[in-house]
């Protein structure tokens, strides 16, 4: 990437460096929807800068690749990958005709150049170095629906000679864990297959058997994916339940009406707003949530928000003043017997 195309992700999210965890998250909701293509159609610079914020979300929101991110700048890419092999003809940072083929990725020369390994530095990756590693794969969908391969990251703990485990963490849309997808996952040079299932939540773990980093005795252990859901504009996920909030407007709220409330399945199911109902109460939609691991759904919880418009027209001006004036109903009254 050359320089001139490097993306300040957290000025992007409009975010300081040392934003946490929960900052960047409110960021990237404040900004998906106010640019998710359903709000903007055919609006082509909302939809660059929803793909734009959503990148930047992709990124920071994982630790690993924030890391990377912060340490290497507009090379963190590179980090944690194989580097070209000039006989073949591939291209990538100019680094004055230094031969990397002695180092298995970018991290391995990184490593050595600090002496992280000490001794060992000088150990390939296949499982000879006895100290921590870090290994890398990259994933796209089998019907190659996905231009090229997300790289994530996994990393082999310090130990000995046994057997040992690795524990990545893979990042799916809400569509993706709600209907179950099958990924492809590049390991070095070694392709697999890994089926997600449908349901699967942020925390969730598939063990792939014999898939992980080979140790000193030439002992392979097995990978374990850890799902981390990336924030739907739309949809949270509480527990099996999935929750939404649907605006109204006050005449709505108050003699009551019938909306469409989107589904997870792309459709729309009516929901009855009862008169006088309140902000922030909650409907509940049994069997259209998420779904269970042990089949069935979980219920999808419809949030009241009454949206109090900012421009009205004078005749509706006019109805408001006219409705004040002889409103009975003082929304206060419980407050004269408030005491400390």
């Amino acid at each position: 990437m050359a320089g001139t195309d490097f993306k300040d992700y957290y000025s992007v999210l409009g975010v300081s460096k040392t934003a946490t965890q929960d900052e960047i998250k409110q960021a990237f909701r404040k900004l998906a929807r106010k640019f998710h293509p359903d709000v903007n159609p055919n609006n082509k610079q909302a939809e660059a800068k929803f793909k734009e914020v959503s990148e930047a979300y992709e990124v920071l929101s994982d630790p690993e690749k924030r890391q990377k991110y912060d340490q290497f700048g507009q090379y963190w890419k590179q980090a944690g990958q194989g580097f070209p092999n000039p006989a073949s003809g591939g291209t990538g940072v100019d680094m004055g005709g230094f031969d990397f083929g002695q180092y298995g990725s970018f991290d391995d020369f990184i490593n050595e150049l600090l002496g992280r390994f000490g001794g060992n530095a000088g150990a390939t990756a296949g499982g000879n170095r006895g100290s921590s590693q870090n290994y890398s794969y990259r994933t796209s969908t089998s019907s190659g629906a996905s231009s090229g391969f997300n790289d994530y990251g996994f990393q082999n703990p310090a130990g000995g000679t046994a057997t040992q485990d690795s524990e990545a963490i893979i990042s799916l849309g809400f569509a993706e864990a709600f209907h179950g997808i099958e990924k492809q996952l590049s390991l070095g040079n070694e392709i697999i297959k890994v089926r997600i299932p449908a349901g699967a939540k942020t925390g969730s773990r598939l063990r792939v058997r014999g898939k992980g980093p080979i140790s000193q005795n030439q002992q392979r252990g097995d990978l374990y994916l850890k799902v981390e859901l990336k924030p739907h504009p739309f949809f949270q996920l509480e527990g099996d339940n999935l929750v939404c909030e649907i605006p109204i407007s006050p005449d709505e709220a108050v003699l009551g009406t019938a909306v469409d409330v989107p589904t997870p399945e792309n459709t729309t199911a009516k929901v009855n707003i009862p008169p006088g109902i309140r902000s922030g109460q909650t409907l509940r939609l049994r069997g259209k949530g998420w779904v269970l691991a042990n089949s069935g759904r979980g219920d999808l919880l419809v949030k009241i928000a009454i949206a109090t418009p900012k421009d009205i027209t004078t005749q509706e001006r006019e109805l408001y003043e006219k409705l004040r004036g002889i409103r009975s109903y003082n929304p206060r009254s419980s407050l004269n017997n408030v005491r400390l």
